[in-house]
């Protein structure tokens, strides 16, 4: 495999808080390797020790070949970096921006302007070029911090957490703005909250929780290493719910969860062909459904079955946030 991420073993601590526990990970080129957790769980330090902005206890780690405590300048070389809030500068134009990042990057004068007209054009920021970036949406900005951190051609590029605070338009236009860099052929390290974020950009989701993997796969991999398919089903007749609750648990064996405001019913199952079971006996009682599906579970409830805690909620355990410890 052509890995241009791989990190085995890297452990750090800050004082008695330990941010990362032996955490083995790796990206292979043109993918999205999306690091899933809630804060604190050691996302942010890890992209630190990636980009050389942290050095590790223990362990090691390359990108695109290089030992990242060895040969930090060469890394640098070949990495861009967007952190979780904007690091333009607000007074300058989106076109001085850019210009004065790749001045920095020891591009010549034409070739930076023409390297951020560029950018400008790809990130559809043309039109803003000569405003201020105070101006800027949000979502704008967001796109202005990407299209900085790709002035010098990445082959590697870490994103932290780049939609956080965003509306859900503006978190769709950084989404596709991903898919294009990567179209391109860079490779990924996406870190997020949010799991719908994972399941729409990642080829490989890395699940961290209190500074460790605790799982790693693909969406699909990832969704059925909690078993199998979920059966949801709803009465057209709000009154027939009880009795339809009664008949699935009956089928499955199992207990099932019951939306009280909405009469949804769901059951976890291990076996499709009780969906057409089900099919049989609700017609016999004379119950029609309204809604009746099999589907994979999702990341939310992946999440919740390996953590016991949602993506966004904040560990029960005595780490720091990661803001303040890396």
């Amino acid at each position: 495999m052509d890995e241009v991420i791989r990190a085995e073993g890297l452990r750090k601590r800050f004082g008695d808080t330990t941010a990362l526990d032996g955490v083995d990970i790796a990206a292979r080129r043109g993918t999205v390797l999306g690091v899933l957790g809630p804060n604190g769980a050691g996302k942010t330090t890890a992209v630190r020790v990636l980009a050389t902005l942290l050095k590790p206890d223990a362990g090691r780690a390359e990108v695109s070949g290089y030992d990242v405590l060895k040969e930090p300048a060469r890394v640098r070389a070949k990495i861009g970096l967007t952190g979780q809030y904007a690091s333009v500068d607000e007074e300058l134009t989106g076109t001085e921006n850019l210009v004065m990042i790749a001045r920095l990057l020891d591009f010549s004068r034409p070739e930076a302007k023409a390297r951020a007209r560029q950018l400008l054009d790809r990130f559809r920021l043309t039109e803003a070029a000569g405003r201020a970036v105070k101006t800027y949406s949000g979502g704008m900005r967001r796109r202005l911090d990407l299209a900085a951190s790709l002035i010098n051609h990445p082959e590697v590029l870490f994103l932290d957490e780049p939609t956080t605070g965003l509306d859900p338009r503006a978190r769709n236009e950084v989404w596709d703005t991903i898919r294009t860099v990567v179209a391109d052929g860079a490779t990924v390290l996406l870190t997020t909250q949010y799991l719908e974020e994972a399941d729409a950009l990642a080829d490989r989701i890395a699940v961290f929780d209190h500074g460790r993997v605790i799982a790693e796969g693909t969406s699909d991999d990832l969704k059925t290493q909690i078993g199998g398919q979920t059966l949801v089903v709803r009465a057209a007749e709000p009154f027939r719910s009880a009795q339809l609750t009664s008949i699935v648990a009956e089928l499955t064996g199992e207990r099932p969860e019951v939306q009280e405001a909405t009469g949804l019913v769901s059951v976890p199952v291990h076996d499709p062909r009780l969906l057409s079971a089900l099919v049989r006996r609700l017609d016999d009682a004379s119950i029609v459904a309204a809604e009746l599906a099999l589907r994979m579970p999702s990341l939310d409830e992946v999440f919740l079955t390996l953590t016991g805690h949602l993506a966004e909620e904040e560990p029960q355990s005595e780490l720091v946030s990661e803001g303040s410890v890396a």
